[in-house]
């Protein structure tokens, strides 16, 4: 019946079993070899005539085709060693009348690489879905490439870059001026990695003091020395095992330090501070700088050997300056955040408050523009954002006509920015952001007050 309907379905099945799969095989009861693909036969460099009645075994390396056909049970995804290289393998067996009458095999990746490279695509997709950022929460990174705000041909040709590199273990150097998003861009690294799953741990190089750096970064023994914890503790690199490790301002790490970590990255172990043993590795090394490293190098405060070591990989973060068509985007995400967070609605911005934007220099990149955008919906006395609420400072650096201003007015505005920029950074709180100004608690009150702030 189906050879009349399809007078070709010979060619047809033939063309079908060529091209479905990669690479294919199919076994009878005996195991022996009753079909190949020409393209599983290039790879094994024999002839389909040749192999065609050999045992499955003789032909396959580390074959288990006979053991499907034996026990009748499919074996999916299968890692298998071919000819140097690991390969994901499906094994099903055939059933005719109750028996298992052979089996066919099919191999889905030809190496681990190609699994892994498919596998950072889908993440990069599985990303948006909640029991994805769930998965987040338990790593420590929280950012996807979805969350990098962009239609800058710039960025959006550096988030496909990072989907191409994410798959491999290779170090990663991440440059770019202060506040252009460099956490970001780790972040979204790892969560479409192979090593989701595994911890992601950040260190600020420039934050933690030298004395204390080796032993935060690598842990130490107990009694190791004055005021070590009984038992000791564990370094960032080891609860960083079989994850990523994202050293932030690498740049500001003493030659001292920089040549322990240099031998950590080189010899894939750690050795605790007062230990006599060393524990291995397996650690993905994302590294970030707005330091000149290459001169720095030159002046023989960076090393070359540490520098090679983190940069296999360079990614450069273009500041927002020269990428001026991320403005809107961005302004507009960071509306929808801080009216979520606060409650406090705003339906438009106006447009001479975007050209003021758009002609600013932004010294301190997206940082400086969240800042700016959060002030502003502190100080719009409605739920529109107008000029008014942009300070002055922002006004005149973009050349936007101003009204002359008497020292006493300009030092006021200052104030006032300040003010409200500490009082985001600390959510709020009155005495804590008085604490960070050096003022006291009646005086915070007096300015707030005195400039109408509604924080």
């Amino acid at each position: 019946m189906f050879n009349k309907i399809f007078p070709y379905s010979q060619e047809i099945f033939e063309t079908v079993i060529e091209n479905a799969f990669a690479w294919i095989v199919i076994v009878d009861s005996e195991s022996k070899i009753i079909y190949m693909n020409e393209n599983y036969c290039r790879f094994l460099e024999v002839s389909r005539e040749a192999v065609i009645g050999m045992y499955v075994y003789d032909v396959i390396e580390n074959s288990r085709m006979h053991h499907v056909v034996k026990t009748g049970e499919e074996e999916i995804a299968d890692l298998q060693y071919i000819r140097g290289n690991y390969m994901i393998a499906n094994r099903i067996p055939i059933f005719a009348g109750g028996k298992v009458v052979g089996a066919f095999g099919t191999v889905m990746f030809r190496d681990t690489k190609e699994w892994h490279d498919m596998n950072s695509h889908v993440r990069h997709h599985l990303s948006t879905i909640q029991s994805f950022l769930d998965q987040q929460e338990v790593t420590g990174a929280k950012y996807t490439l979805n969350d990098i705000k962009t239609s800058s041909p710039l960025m959006l040709a550096l988030k496909e870059k990072v989907k191409s590199i994410a798959a491999t273990d290779s170090s990663v150097l991440i440059r770019g001026e202060s506040g252009t998003g460099k956490e970001l861009f780790a972040h979204s690294i790892h969560l479409i990695s192979h090593r989701n799953e595994r911890p992601f741990i950040k260190v600020n190089c420039g934050a933690i003091p030298e004395h204390l750096l080796e032993s935060e970064l690598f842990g130490y023994e107990e009694g190791a020395f004055t005021g070590a914890k009984k038992g000791g503790k564990q370094g960032k690199f080891q609860l960083a095992n079989g994850g990523t490790i994202f050293l932030d301002e690498i740049g500001d790490m003493s030659l001292h330090m920089q040549v322990k970590l240099l031998r950590v990255l080189q010899e894939k172990e750690v050795e605790p501070v007062g230990s006599v043993r060393t524990i291995p590795l397996d650690v993905r090394v994302i590294a970030a700088t707005n330091r000149p490293l290459e001169k720095l190098m030159q002046d023989h405060h960076f090393r070359d050997d540490l520098y090679y070591r983190i940069s296999v990989i360079p990614l450069v973060i273009p500041p927002l300056r020269d990428r001026l068509e991320d403005i809107e985007p961005l302004v507009r995400h960071f509306i929808q955040k801080v009216s979520l967070r606060t409650g406090k609605r705003v339906a438009k911005i106006n447009e001479d408050v975007m050209s003021t934007f758009r002609r600013y220099h932004w010294q301190g990149n997206i940082r400086e523009l969240e800042n700016i955008v959060e002030a502003a919906i502190h100080l719009a006395k409605s739920d529109v954002i107008t000029i008014e609420a942009i300070p002055d400072y922002i006004k005149q650096g973009s050349l936007y006509h101003t009204k002359e201003a008497s020292l006493k007015e300009m030092l006021e505005d200052a104030e006032k920015t300040i003010l409200i920029t500490t009082l985001i950074q600390c959510e709020g709180d009155k005495r804590k952001a008085a604490k960070l100004l050096g003022i006291s608690k009646s005086s915070m009150y007096e300015k707030v007050q005195k400039y109408e702030i509604e924080k």
